[in-house]
C-alpha cells in the first residue's frame, strides 16, 4: 500500500516552547531529507483569501484567448504575466503540459538598486480585483516561506537566517495554474503536468481545487496526494538539492489527467528562488555528510534558472 507524505503542524514553528520549535525543525528537515515533500497544516493563510484568489483566477482564465494573450511576456521567459496553454513542457518531455498560468513576483522597488527580477504586470483592465488579492496572498505566502527556510537552515546546522538571506530580493514567483477540461484535441501523451522536479529552493503549493498531484516514492511507485483544503504542500527543489549535495531531495512529481475529462483544476504554487548571484556549488559541510564527493554542478542561481527555463520551453 502506498504511503502518504508527512504532515507537519505550523503552530510548532511559532510556539513559545523551545521544544516545539525544535520539533518543527526536525520534522521539516527529516521530511525533505527523506521524500522531499510534506503537508503543512495550520499555516495561517485564510481559506477566505485562498477562495477569493481562485475566484480572480476564474475571472481571468475565462477571458477569451486573444484578451489573455495581451499579457504574454515571452521576452522575459514568461516569468511574469500570462503563459498560454501548451507552451510549457517538462524537461526531456516534448509533449506540452495541459495547462495555462499567470505568474506574479515581488513588488518592484521604486528606489535603491535595480533588482535582477522583472516587474509585475496586471490584467487590471479586464479583472479589477486581481492585483490586490494576488498581492495579499503573495505576501502571506512569502512570510510563510521565510519560516520554512529558517527551519531548513537550522536543521542543516546553520544560522536561522542563512537560507532566508539568500532568497531576499530573489525572483520568487507565485504561479496561478489553470488545468482546463480535456477534449478530443488533447495531444497524444500529454498530461496536465508531466513528471518533473521543481527548479527553485522550496515550493509552497496552495491546496488545489481537485486531486491529481502524485509524488514518486523511493521505489518508483507514486504517492497520491489527496486534496486537503487546510494544508499547503511543501517540497524542496533542484537548487536546494544542489546546494546541499542531495541531502535535501528534489523529488519527481506530476499532475495526472482526471478520470472525468470535464473536470477543471486550479492550483497556486509559490516557487521560492535565491538571488541570481547566489552560488549553488555543493557546500563542503554537506559534501562531507553525503559521501565526500560533490554530486552536483558549481553554478549560480541565475545561470541555473536560465538553463532550466530553456529546457522546459519558456525560453
Amino acid at each position: 500500500m502506498s504511503r502518504s507524505i508527512p504532515s507537519i503542524d505550523f503552530r510548532l514553528a511559532i510556539s513559545d516552547a523551545p521544544e516545539d520549535r525544535q520539533r518543527f525543525i526536525s520534522e521539516v528537515g527529516d521530511a525533505l531529507k527523506d521524500i522531499g515533500f510534506f503537508a503543512l497544516t495550520n499555516h495561517g493563510i485564510s481559506r477566505t483569501l485562498i477562495d477569493e484568489t481562485y475566484a480572480q483566477c476564474d475571472a481571468f482564465f475565462d477571458l477569451d484567448e486573444n484578451t489573455k494573450r495581451r499579457y504574454l511576456q515571452p521576452t522575459i521567459g514568461h516569468q511574469r504575466g500570462y503563459t498560454a496553454f501548451g507552451i510549457e513542457h517538462a524537461k526531456d518531455n516534448p509533449a506540452p503540459d495541459l495547462k495555462e498560468f499567470w505568474q506574479t513576483g515581488r513588488k518592484y522597488p521604486t528606489e535603491g538598486p535595480t533588482p535582477t527580477y522583472p516587474k509585475n504586470i496586471w490584467p487590471t483592465q479586464h479583472v479589477e480585483g486581481f492585483q490586490a488579492i494576488t498581492e495579499e496572498l503573495y505576501s502571506g505566502m512569502e512570510t510563510l516561506a521565510e519560516h520554512l527556510l529558517a527551519a531548513c537552515s537550522e536543521y542543516l546546522g546553520k544560522p536561522a537566517e542563512w537560507l532566508p538571506k539568500m532568497s531576499h530580493d530573489g525572483n520568487t514567483i507565485m504561479r496561478m495554474i489553470h488545468y482546463p477540461p480535456l477534449d478530443e484535441s488533447t495531444p497524444e501523451g500529454a498530461v496536465r503536468s508531466a513528471a518533473h522536479e521543481d527548479i527553485n529552493f522550496i515550493t509552497l503549493l496552495v491546496t488545489a481545487t481537485a486531486d491529481g498531484l502524485e509524488v514518486m516514492d523511493h521505489d518508483g511507485s507514486w504517492i497520491q496526494v489527496k486534496g486537503d483544503q487546510d494544508a499547503i504542500i511543501v517540497d524542496s527543489g533542484d537548487m536546494l538539492q544542489n546546494l546541499t549535495n542531495g541531502l535535501f531531495k528534489s523529488t519527481t512529481h506530476r499532475v495526472v489527467n482526471p478520470k472525468d475529462s470535464n473536470t477543471r483544476r486550479y492550483s497556486m504554487p509559490m516557487f521560492v528562488h535565491p538571488r541570481n548571484e547566489i552560488d549553488l556549488t555543493p557546500h563542503p559541510d554537506f559534501v562531507a555528510m553525503t559521501g565526500g564527493i560533490p554530486k552536483f554542478a558549481s553554478i549560480n542561481a541565475g545561470d541555473y534558472l536560465h538553463k532550466r527555463l530553456k529546457e522546459i520551453g519558456l525560453i
